[in-house]
């Protein structure tokens, strides 16, 4: 039953929110310890939050749009008493006395949060290799990753464990692994989405978003978390989009951009996968066309320039001093060293090193700020594509979910992962992945659809003719 279903039958009083948080529990207590999705599971605060959707309903008060749905935190994500950990030791143990916004509107909302799930050290990854607490398996193969940084929660949607997740999206977060794990993850706009109580990665680059096994559900969770808010700066100024009304609209008259360079160096079966999206587009009424945008080909050194050296300033917070884990030693320089040694992992570590050494006043213009620029003409580049094109098409990820330990000793072939997914981070724009065909070892592929700002009910619209025909509907 998918999270709509859910909402809907929980507030007829078909089934109670207890039966369902019950339900996901068994899921969870199924098949965690083999897959390691969920690091804290909050049996009890799953149960209130399910009693107070079933009260409402008792008291003939509609308890939201999300009654009763059991939804999957990503680890990131600040729950007020929830220890939140970003999988590393240096936030072992920490609990939030704030809750991120996502969060409380998720409750407003009468979704039951189940808990927190894993990912890649403070969403450093593409694999959710690099979890301090050990890596989430993927549930189609257990043998291979789920993805990352956002793994935990894509594996939790996927197992079935719940039908909704959160997770962020950095660089790809979101939608690699969806991809992977063969389900629907969208990255919204920046700033469609507020990010206060997302602890952050690189914050001109981060967002919040749904992974859902629908495009429906994905609108649904996306109306319900997206709209301004006054304690992120970075918020747009403006309502939560219309989004699940505009679910059947179709791509007729809609002009399709396939775009070289996101399908460049992907196995051939993402490039069919690709290939036969576009001619399902036009077959729904779209006029496709083969277009490049060389700029794309750049933002993979863009981002490893960019993203780390907002991980160096936003990680100098870990010092031992304030909160987190501390290591004593003989004065505070000191402590503060073996704090971050022992705290931090390897890639953390790599990550605040590149950051650091891109800001150094011998280097700045020369890296850091050579991708500022980089990111500007990447930017460019995306506005003249979208004066010829409503929309922009390529794949996910170069293959399908690839296995354990295959990449984890060549930096550069695990960054390879998100060459498709990374320039919508640097643009702010909006992007999502759809399920859309099978690869290597019938595993799942994912096709993604590229928009300007603000143009996620087009793209969802998209995804939706997609699905349907991979869906034989």
């Amino acid at each position: 039953m998918n999270a709509t279903a859910m909402a809907e039958r929980v507030r007829r009083g078909e089934t109670s929110a207890r039966f369902l948080a019950e339900e996901s529990l068994r899921a969870i207590r199924a098949r965690n310890e083999e897959l390691n999705v969920f690091l804290h599971v909050d049996e009890h605060g799953a149960m209130a939050a399910a009693a107070r959707v079933d009260d409402a309903i008792a008291r003939g008060e509609d308890p939201g749009r999300l009654a009763g749905v059991p939804i999957a935190l990503k680890d990131n994500l600040c729950q007020v008493g929830v220890p939140t950990t970003c999988s590393s030791r240096i936030l072992e143990g920490w609990r939030p006395p704030y809750s991120a916004t996502v969060v409380e509107r998720l409750l407003d909302a009468g979704a039951v949060p189940m808990g927190k799930t894993n990912l890649d050290e403070f969403a450093m990854g593409s694999s959710t290799e690099t979890s301090a607490f050990g890596p989430t398996r993927n549930p189609l193969d257990p043998t291979r990753v789920p993805g990352g940084s956002s793994g935990g929660s894509a594996a939790a949607v996927a197992a079935g464990m719940t039908p909704l997740a959160l997770g962020s999206d950095t660089g790809g977060s979101i939608r690699q692994p969806a991809a992977l794990c063969g389900i629907v993850g969208v990255k919204p706009t920046y700033g469609l989405v507020s990010r206060y109580g997302l602890i952050a990665f690189a914050s001109s680059l981060d967002q919040i978003g749904p992974f859902a096994t629908s495009v429906a559900d994905a609108a649904l969770l996306l109306e319900v978390i997206a709209g301004h808010d006054p304690m992120d700066s970075t918020s747009l100024p403006e309502p939560a989009p219309s989004l699940v009304a505009h679910l059947d609209d179709g791509v007729a008259g809609r002009r399709i951009g396939l775009v070289r360079e996101l399908i460049e160096g992907a196995d051939a079966e993402i490039v069919t996968a690709v290939e036969r999206a576009a001619s399902v587009l036009e077959a729904a009424g779209a006029t496709v066309v083969e277009l490049s945008i060389p700029e794309l080909r750049l933002g993979l050194s863009a981002y490893y320039l960019i993203a780390p050296a907002e991980a160096s300033s936003n990680l100098a917070r870990y010092d031992g001093v304030r909160y987190g884990l501390r290591v004593t030693d003989e004065d505070v320089t000191a402590m503060n060293e073996a704090t971050r040694t022992a705290g931090f992992g390897a890639e953390v570590k790599r990550r605040i090193m590149l950051g650091t050494y891109a800001l150094s006043a011998g280097y700045y213009d020369a890296y850091y700020g050579q991708a500022l620029k980089v990111r500007t003409q990447m930017r460019d580049a995306f506005k003249r594509a979208y004066r010829d094109v409503d929309t922009l098409l390529g794949a996910t990820t170069p293959s399908v979910a690839f296995t354990f330990g295959s990449k984890t000793n060549d930096p550069m072939a695990m960054y390879l992962s998100d060459v498709f997914t990374i320039p919508t981070n640097l643009a702010g724009e909006a992007a999502l992945s759809v399920p859309f065909g099978r690869g290597e070892a019938d595993l799942p592929t994912g096709v993604q659809l590229l928009g300007p700002g603000r143009s996620e009910a087009r793209l969802l619209a998209a995804a939706k003719v997609l699905e349907d025909v991979e869906r034989g509907s």
